[in-house]
């Protein structure tokens, strides 16, 4: 694995490298457990903010210089550690928010709430684009607009990005050239995790993932 803060000394000045961490944000307090989407309030639970601590202090040391993050609460809140960690203020980028859903607000489980009821199934009928919400191209396409002005503000330096699991997923599929309909109970983005970008220029040259606050099963519901 690509050690991030390797480089010499006489190019750490001229360097050309710059990286994008995109971190999901921590646990979200949902004790009826529904799909929050872009609900408003939803906040981080107690062991939501300790990780959004833990993933400041794995950044402390990086040369951070941006840090930008969704609209909503709980990124807002995993973002506030880290800028605090580094002197910044936090920027916001619509483009960073959750994907779209028409079951926001309703319980999603595996053969419990909505999923129960054949109202909702039309809605299931296209899951590679998905018909049930946001369509994953889009948000790839949004994600990496996100990534390159944050790229820009920090060139030369590291970037931090705070969104969420579905956004932060759908992008590294599109860069990696994978088909971006996908199991979700496979994705590989836990709670306040990192998909770190590397480039040189414009180049992207790795992608990096870490857990620094422990892994987390992809499809809990209100995680």
């Amino acid at each position: 694995m690509t050690d991030l803060n390797e480089q010499s000394g006489p190019q750490r000045a001229e360097s050309t490298r710059t990286i994008v961490h995109l971190v999901r944000h921590g646990e979200v307090h949902n004790p009826t457990g529904i799909l929050y989407g872009r609900l408003p309030g939803f906040r981080l639970s107690e062991t939501g903010q300790a990780q959004a601590r833990t993933v400041a202090k794995s950044l402390a040391e990086h040369d951070i210089t941006h840090v930008v993050a969704s609209p909503l609460l709980r990124a807002q809140q995993t973002a506030t550690p880290i800028a605090d960690i580094h002197g910044l203020n936090i920027h916001t980028d619509e483009d960073l928010i959750e994907a779209e859903n028409e079951f926001e607000g309703l319980r999603v489980s595996v053969g419990d709430g909505a999923l129960r009821r054949p109202r909702h199934w039309w809605k299931l009928r296209d899951p590679f684009t998905p018909s049930w919400g946001e369509p994953y191209l889009q948000i790839a396409h949004r994600m990496l607009a996100a990534v390159n002005n944050a790229r820009a503000a920090a060139a030369g330096h590291e970037a931090v990005c705070v969104s969420h699991q579905l956004p932060v997923w759908s992008l590294r599929r599109f860069l990696h050239g994978q088909r971006l309909w996908h199991d979700p109970r496979k994705r590989q983005c836990s709670l306040a995790s990192l998909t770190s970008l590397v480039y040189e220029g414009d180049e992207l040259i790795d992608i990096v993932y870490s857990e620094p606050a422990g892994k987390s099963d992809p499809s809990v519901t209100g995680a």
